[in-house]
């Protein structure tokens, strides 16, 4: 397993310079955030270390050189919308760009794109099923085409009053996970799996590498804590920051020690990317690096140790 980092905590970084530091912090791997040239429309969205739209043979002959250069490589290209948001037009924008980053990936020869599958937070599972019927098989196979993997990851997205009552990803649970490999059975979807969101979902975060090892394309590092006492005040039908925050690994609820070790006795071997969302941490760049070196130091050991 290599251990990296997702880019979006660094988005006042330009490439090379990511690349630099996650070379002086000790780390093999990154994972490229690869948004639209813009606004961001949320927190760790809208950061572009790969602009995707512009990609042409000088700009990949560059970061190929980028990557030698550092000794760092690239776990993976990340863009997170929703495709199955409401208004076609809308979702007609994100499946655009989401299919020039699995092109995109292609020509990087990197194979793995990481994204969301979506969900109309204001429609039924059932309802969604039938969107992602509609809007999912020409990723898809776009993605076969190119050699390219997609992992779904599983974070449920409702934090905010605009993603209530359902949240903006479906493929939330090893039921969902079930049905949406079932609906769409190619082997170039599987999962960008996060232990966190099954902690604050109440559901066991380590059965689930054992059914779904084979489908486990790209892991994401970041640890949950759970309040107890604010989750007795307000219940788990509040809107889940109520009651639970992201931590870096090591200060939530998860046993790391236990996680790595079941995940490589599945025989996983991919990147293990650690995505700081600790508020702890945000305040500069200066605090966003320290808590990236200290996530690493607190799992490098576990890995190195499989």
């Amino acid at each position: 397993m290599k251990l990296g980092f997702v880019s979006a905590i660094l988005p006042d970084l330009d490439l090379e310079a990511v690349l630099a530091f996650a070379r002086d912090a000790g780390f093999e791997t990154v994972e490229i955030m690869c948004w639209p040239v813009g606004k961001a429309e949320r927190r760790y969205a809208g950061v572009t270390h790969i602009d995707v739209a512009a990609l042409g043979p000088a700009e990949i002959t560059r970061i190929r050189a980028l990557c030698a250069r550092y000794e760092v490589g690239l776990s993976g290209l990340g863009y997170y919308p929703n495709p199955l948001v409401p208004d076609e037009r809308e979702a007609s924008v994100y499946i655009d760009h989401l299919k020039k980053v699995i092109t995109a990936a292609s020509a990087l020869g990197l194979g793995q794109v990481n994204t969301f599958i979506g969900r109309d937070p204001v429609r039924s599972v059932a309802d969604n099923w039938t969107l992602v019927g509609e809007r999912w098989p020409s990723i898809v196979k776009h993605a076969e085409t190119c050699g390219v993997r997609i992992g779904i990851e599983n974070c449920p997205m409702f934090f905010t009053q605009d993603e209530w009552p359902g949240g903006k990803n479906l493929a939330v649970s090893p039921k969902l996970w079930r049905d949406l490999f079932r609906r769409l059975p190619s082997r170039s979807l599987g999962l960008n799996y996060d232990p966190s969101h099954l902690v604050w979902q109440f559901m066991d975060y380590v059965a689930p590498l054992r059914e779904f090892a084979d489908r486990i394309f790209h892991v994401h590092a970041k640890d949950a804590r759970v309040d107890r006492t604010r989750l007795d005040d307000v219940g788990i039908l509040a809107t889940p920051l109520e009651f639970h925050e992201p931590k870096l690994p090591g200060g939530g609820d998860i046993d790391w020690r236990l996680f790595l070790a079941t995940l490589a006795d599945t025989g996983y071997l991919g990147p293990v990317c650690i995505e700081l969302e600790d508020r702890a941490f945000e305040g500069s760049l200066a605090a966003r690096q320290a808590g990236l070196r200290q996530s690493g130091a607190f799992l490098r050991p576990l890995l190195s140790a499989r």
